[in-house]
């Protein structure tokens, strides 16, 4: 029998490699964000795994990965992250918890140096019909927070031939896949059922 902290281990690493799949199929696979694949190849995309359930130790372990951030330089971890093994199943507390995430990011005086990037394995874009593949490009394995550099993203996008049409051409990249093709794909690295 696991001890806590062998089964701590565990999940960590499930949630870990069910993550880097995620990376690796749907984000750089299908180029969905084409800034990710060179932090994913240089190594320098942190993934921190919570498995506390509750918000105060949820928003204690973002606020460490936020500082984690800030204390290191940008060779060694460019952006990170957070992924929440348990506990933010609800589409709905999960968008509460980035409210409050969003809050202490201006509390803590990094409003326009750090933005928090949303993904959720039921994530909806409000005012879309429940059946419009445009949710996968937010569609996550778990709920994560994705702590992001703003100067890296400007540059980032300076650089980039056509940054606003992102989002265009990954919608109509998943409508080409079809949707029963999207959810093969997606379930090949999605967290158990929570049923």
């Amino acid at each position: 029998m696991l001890s806590p902290d062998q089964q701590q281990t565990v999940i960590e690493q499930t949630v870990t490699e069910q993550t880097r799949q995620w990376l690796q199929t749907a984000v750089v696979g299908l180029n969905l964000c084409p800034f990710a694949k060179p932090v994913v190849a240089a190594g320098t995309l942190r993934i921190a795994v919570a498995t506390a359930t509750d918000r105060d130790s949820l928003l204690r372990n973002f606020l460490h990965e936020l500082d984690r951030l800030q204390q290191s330089d940008e060779s060694e971890i460019a952006t990170t992250l957070l992924v929440v093994a348990a506990g933010l199943e609800s589409f709905a507390d999960y968008l509460d918890l980035v409210d409050i995430a969003n809050d202490l990011i201006e509390q803590v005086g990094l409003l326009g140096t750090v933005q928090v990037a949303t993904f959720h394995p039921d994530y909806q874009f409000d005012g879309e019909p429940a059946e419009a593949v445009s949710h996968y490009t937010n569609r996550s394995p778990y709920p994560m927070l994705h702590l992001l550099r703003e100067a890296a993203i400007a540059t980032a996008v300076a650089a980039h031939p056509d940054a606003e049409a992102i989002p265009a051409h990954n919608i109509a990249r998943l409508e080409r896949l079809g949707r029963a093709q999207i959810e093969q794909l997606w379930a090949a690295f999605s967290a158990p059922s929570r049923d």
